[in-house]
């Protein structure tokens, strides 16, 4: 192998690939990157056996070939070499020479074939969609993924696929996000998956506004093909909560509110929460909600936002962060609140089909 490549193109093909390298000592290969280099561009490979993902890098190939090469020491190496052109040829007993400029390294890799290869997965449920529409869908839900991993079937996203529709929910058991949209052309089957939070979190950093990807639906595996990245993943096994039964019907006296007021009121009197006190106290009234904390160790704080408020008046808790997490990513001027009793879980309901549902907490 003898491939030239520059060190820009190489270090962001390394950032899109990085996180899925695996650290277990039981199995050194998967500590390193799979290097090889094809006659018209360079591929490199990382996986930990339940994440693998591809990246294709532009480079010119003088000769072809493979080799693999430890991950961590040749990230800390490219990243500290000047902007610049890279060589790399392989030599006997799987050494790997490096050249920058006046900088010259030998890393000891291993063999191309001790590298695990990526399964194949039966293309009978393919569906191409935007890349815009899935990143929207992780980023109205992957927020509310759990992070107890007692409850290990929450610890991801649900993907829903029927027909034109495609639904994504997440939750931990104190809130709920689902988000729903219709796809340009019918994916012809129905099938629900749970996406781990390895795979969401690549996914949503990988994803761009603009361009198609091909998603291919296997029975315990799932792959993402888009730009010059594929992205493989091991499914969660389990059953997901029955959350069409826990979303209350939609009502029609709705508390309608700016986003961005409420926001920021609600950032500001969460200053004054702690982790055995967490409740904010939500007062609605029919033209305005006054949000407040009493903290005997801190003090108190007051904030009132205006409102219209087509329902009755109301008091209720609710663990700010829930708040924030929601407020920050619906891009509706205003929201509209559907609340009926201090006991009852609180709705935000969009006109994109996108339905969030928090529960209440006690108020201290």
């Amino acid at each position: 192998m003898n491939i030239s490549i520059q060190r820009a193109e190489l270090e962001k093909v390394l950032f899109q690939v990085q996180n899925a390298v695996s650290h277990k000592i039981t199995l050194p290969i998967l500590a390193n990157f799979l290097l090889e280099a094809e006659k018209d561009h360079i591929k490199i490979t990382a996986t930990d056996l339940e994440l693998g993902i591809s990246a294709k890098a532009k480079g010119e190939v003088q000769e072809p070939g493979s080799i693999t090469i430890p991950a961590k020491k040749f990230i800390d190496m490219v990243r500290e070499f000047p902007e610049s052109e890279i060589h790399m040829t392989d030599k006997k007993n799987h050494i790997i020479s490096i050249e920058c400029e006046k900088s010259h390294f030998k890393l000891m890799g291993l063999p191309s074939e001790e590298f695990p290869k990526l399964p194949k997965i039966d293309e009978k449920n393919i569906i191409i969609t935007e890349q815009a529409l899935f990143k929207t869908l992780l980023r109205l839900t992957s927020f509310a993924m759990s992070n107890d991993e007692t409850r290990y079937v929450l610890n991801g996203v649900l993907l829903h696929v029927h027909g034109k529709t495609m639904e994504m929910v997440a939750t931990d058991g104190r809130r709920l996000a689902c988000a729903r949209r219709t796809l340009q052309e019918s994916s012809g089957f129905e099938k629900s998956i749970i996406l781990p939070k390895k795979i969401v979190l690549e996914l949503s950093k990988g994803l761009k506004d603009e361009g198609v990807m091909k998603i291919i639906m296997g029975e315990n595996q799932i792959l993402f093909i888009f730009d010059d990245l594929v992205m493989l993943s091991r499914l969660i096994e389990g059953e997901f909560p029955s959350y069409d039964q826990v979303i209350p019907k939609e009502i029609y006296q709705k508390i309608k509110v700016n986003r961005d007021q409420l926001l920021f009121a609600t950032k500001r009197a969460s200053l004054l929460t702690s982790p055995e006190s967490q409740a904010i106290k939500m007062e609605f009234f029919s033209d305005k909600v006054i949000l407040s904390k009493s903290s005997p160790e801190w003090g108190e704080v007051r904030e009132e936002v205006g409102i219209v408020n087509e329902g009755k008046e109301l008091a209720i808790g609710f663990n700010p962060q829930y708040l924030l997490d929601v407020l920050k990513q619906v891009p509706d001027e205003e929201v509209g609140i559907e609340l009926t009793a201090a006991d009852k879980p609180g709705i935000i309901r969009t006109a994109d089909q996108y339905t969030y549902m928090i529960l209440p907490m006690q108020i201290l």
